[in-house]
């Protein structure tokens, strides 16, 4: 198998639209969270929102193309596009069929259902010749290989708020095993909308705060619910002999990776963590480490009460007594849950606290309960070195993924 690294990151965020912007509000601990603008909200019980801000897709594609895609796919293809320019990848001296693509998305473009059904409603018959191409999620994939020409393998994965994270994990198996040498791997989400707010409003997992910044607040004992949150996260894979060949910088090394199921319940964690947990093992194991050597979890950390609980049981299952030693911290309590998207930030999240030596403080965490007694990273953030960074990732149905990622030496 051949080792994987990464070169290029790429993110549209509700903190900035490009990986720099991004990363310095994460140290200034900014919280992009506010009342949804996108539609009226008034009736609705959850209002609070993490959207992207001051996006325009004419400044990354043309705009005849970007009129044809719906947000989730304008900001892949805007987080690709930053991530091969940071990756320094000359498209036209590649051998395009050996580059792939596996952008993920969560829920699709729910906004065309709603137009088109609208007209159903009102009699008439004929819907947009475009609702199809702009609903399903495939064409975030699509639209970024179609944008850069990549012709390798191209996927999409579809695991619900664990998406990103598998899509990574994915394109690094094809990579591992032959399969492509370059990957844009990551994902991508819109959901913002009032199908998908009253849809998750009416299984109580929403928060109902009102102030933004106690709206999103994983593993506090106040916790009601995740905010819905939109955006991108995109990076280049490429195997060790390719990046070297090509003299790459290169930023970290994927190491491990787990993937499992609970096998339990269509939208809660199994209760003993049992799940997540063995995704973390396998990750850690594939690596050929100890939890001991592992300096941070990138937790799924969603704010809702089953999630902060059962991924806090995980995490003591999966690493014992050195739980109480690792740095936790989850970026949703400055950016919402992005759904399919979430992993792939969390990701360069990761990577970035490898490159800066600093792991951020889950804003707005004040005061823990019970079960949930791991060091969350509250009040400041940590400056000390990463050697080893885990991400995880859950998502409805049962998904489980983590991502091992440490510092790349030779």
């Amino acid at each position: 198998m051949r080792r994987v690294v990464v070169t290029g990151m790429g993110a549209v965020t509700p903190i900035g639209n490009s990986v720099e912007e991004f990363w310095e509000n994460i140290k200034k601990n900014t919280v992009g969270i506010g009342e949804i603008t996108q539609f009226d909200v008034s009736g609705f019980k959850c209002r609070m929102g993490a959207e992207v801000k001051n996006f325009d897709p004419g400044r990354y594609m043309d705009p005849k193309a970007a009129r044809r895609m719906e947000p989730f796919c304008q900001y892949a293809v805007a987080a690709t596009g930053e991530a091969i320019k940071d990756a320094g990848i000359d498209l036209e001296k590649e051998d395009l069929t050996r580059f792939g693509t596996c952008i993920g998305n969560g829920l699709g473009g729910v906004q065309p259902i709603e137009r088109e059904h609208k007209k159903i409603l009102e009699g008439r018959t004929k819907v947009s010749v475009m609702m199809v191409p702009t609903m399903i999620s495939n064409m975030a994939a699509g639209n970024v290989a179609i944008a850069y020409g990549l012709k390798g393998k191209c996927t999409d994965v579809v695991t619900a708020c664990a998406t990103g994270t598998n899509s990574i994990g994915e394109a690094y198996r094809y990579i591992q095993y032959g399969e492509a040498d370059v990957m844009a791997a990551g994902g991508a989400e819109s959901p913002i909308c009032a199908t998908n707010v009253a849809g998750f409003t009416s299984m109580t997992a929403l928060s109902s705060a009102t102030d933004p910044a106690r709206a999103s607040i994983p593993f506090d004992k106040d916790r009601c619910g995740f905010v819905i949150g939109e955006g991108a996260g995109v990076v280049i894979l490429e195997s060790l002999e390719h990046a070297e060949a090509r003299g790459a910088k290169i930023l970290a090394e994927i190491v491990g990776y787990g993937s499992t199921c609970d096998a339990f319940h269509i939208t809660s964690p199994a209760e003993d963590g049992e799940g997540a947990a063995r995704a973390m093992t396998l990750a850690i194991n594939e690596a050929g480490i100890t939890p001991a050597d592992v300096d941070y979890i990138n937790a799924h950390g969603t704010s809702t009460h089953h999630n902060d609980l059962y991924e806090t049981r995980a995490i003591k299952k999966a690493f014992g007594d050195e739980a109480y030693n690792v740095n936790i911290n989850s970026t949703k309590s400055m950016i919402g849950h992005l759904f399919g998207a979430a992993g792939a930030v969390e990701f360069i999240t990761c990577v970035k606290s490898i490159e800066d030596s600093y792991i951020h403080p889950t804003v707005g965490l004040r005061e823990t309960e019970g079960e949930i007694d791991l060091n969350y990273t509250m009040g400041e953030g940590v400056h000390k070195g990463v050697n080893y960074a885990l991400s995880n990732s859950l998502g409805f149905g049962g998904h489980n993924a983590s991502i091992l990622v440490k510092k790349f030496s030779r």
